[in-house]
């Protein structure tokens, strides 16, 4: 009796049919989806991306509706809105880990933006929270101080502000973190043909940055590197910031010799020209106009707001015009083109609508008989005197608008993923065979 080794087949990815099968887990098929993986009995499609400019909409579309606020119990909401989106939503790729970064960078633009206003804020009235000892300035730095008095009015806006700020900032993460940047390439409309290798470079460098990050902290671990703190970040930085720039340039570099980016002649650009002038005076002046509006970022008292309600849609019609003029004329192919199917448009819808919400509530549409039923109090929480921040029941209304991404987009395929890699890394144990 003899016993003879059934020689185990190969591993998934180790042949050609099981490179493709590799490539189509990672890639997803033409609809977006991704492929359950190989040796399974189910062998059917699990999941699938949403559009990546359709996260772009939903993140955008938010961070204008904070920028109408800044009471910061609804700047949390809308914060922790878009985190939980953002965590159910994402995938385990390793760009999509960037929405840590964009945390702690949102804490550090609201600590630095504290610091600078304790130290070097203007000494106006106010009550006086506590004293800093104060370096005396020449007299042409009037205006200016370092330390003295710490006014508790002037603090207080100050951190409003800066969690509006860290919030927009947030939103942007999000989308870096939600949206794969090489589909969202894919998808770049025919118009920016011109300028595509600018936008790789825009759209790359910040997932190849997180992409960068944990592979130099994994090397400096296989490496025995045991440096923390200032030490560590100097250790790290430099590859890191060399390694995604770097990375981008040469997907760009790729492109550029394919042809992206190339400058032409042709009839009719003169006419994309003044299309593409006009729609962007209309659109700054609108977006000026609105945010100047009751609640927005800055008051506009000599210019009626009628005019930048008129002038915001009429620009971004002429901008919709003007790519679609300019991308008729060029001819391009995409390989595996993302869908554009209903939740993308839903999605798109609940970050408009939070948007149209939040104008109406901060009154930007009285010019049309559409009045606000809130005070401005409610969106821009007063100092003088000092009140505590609340919410208005109509104001949950946003918040709940952003989360609810949460249920239209469809499941990620993080899992699958997953599933393939510990599928592959298992043990094969040989089989017996008993003969005589």
């Amino acid at each position: 009796m003899s016993a003879s080794y059934q020689a185990r087949p190969s591993l998934p990815g180790r042949t050609a049919a099981g490179g493709q099968r590799e490539r189509e887990r990672h890639d997803g098929d033409a609809t977006g989806r991704e492929h359950s993986p190989a040796g399974d009995s189910s062998a059917r499609t699990v999941g699938r991306r949403l559009h990546p400019w359709a996260w772009w909409v939903w993140a955008l579309g938010t961070a204008a509706a904070v920028s109408l606020t800044t009471n910061p119990l609804l700047v949390l909401l809308v914060a922790a809105a878009v985190v939980v989106v953002t965590l159910v939503k994402r995938s385990d790729d390793v760009w999509a880990r960037s929405i840590a970064a964009y945390l702690y960078l949102a804490a550090a633009i609201i600590v630095i933006r504290v610091f600078f206003q304790i130290v070097v804020g203007a000494d106006r009235p106010g009550g006086v929270l506590f004293t800093l000892p104060e370096i005396p300035l020449p007299e042409w730095a009037a205006g200016i101080r370092l330390g003295g008095p710490v006014r508790t009015e002037f603090l207080i806006i100050t951190v409003y502000d800066a969690l509006r700020l860290g919030t927009m900032l947030l939103c942007v993460g999000a989308a870096n973190a939600l949206a794969n940047p090489r589909r969202a390439l894919r998808s770049v409309p025919s118009a920016l043909y011109e300028v595509s290798v600018a936008v790789v470079i825009a759209l790359t460098v910040a997932p190849q940055l997180v992409v960068s990050a944990v592979q130099a902290r994994r090397a400096r671990r296989l490496r025995g590197g045991g440096a923390k703190g200032l030490r560590a970040v100097r250790a790290v930085l430099i590859p890191v910031l060399e390694n995604a720039v770097e990375q981008s340039m040469a997907l760009a570099a790729g492109m550029e010799s394919r042809g992206f980016g190339r400058t032409r002649t042709g009839r009719g650009r003169w006419l994309v020209t003044v299309l593409v002038l006009a729609a962007a005076s209309l659109i700054a002046y609108g977006v000026f106009m609105v945010l100047g509006s009751p609640g927005g970022l800055m008051t506009v008292p000599y210019l009626p707001l009628w005019t930048g309600q008129l002038a915001l849609p009429l620009g971004i019609a002429l901008a919709v015009v003007a790519f679609w003029w300019s991308g008729r004329r060029i001819r391009t192919t995409r390989y595996r083109p993302d869908p554009w199917r209903a939740p993308e448009t839903l999605v798109c819808a609940a970050a408009l609508a939070a948007l149209a919400v939040m104008m109406w509530l901060s009154g930007s549409f009285e010019a049309v008989g559409l009045d606000t039923p809130l005070r401005q109090a409610w969106l821009i929480p007063p100092v003088e005197p000092l009140a505590f921040p609340q919410l208005h029941p109509l104001m949950m209304i946003v918040p709940t608008l952003v989360v609810l991404p949460v249920l239209l987009a469809p499941r990620p395929p993080a899992s699958v993923r997953r599933q393939s890699r510990e599928q592959d890394a298992a043990p094969h144990a040989p089989t017996t065979q008993e003969s005589s």
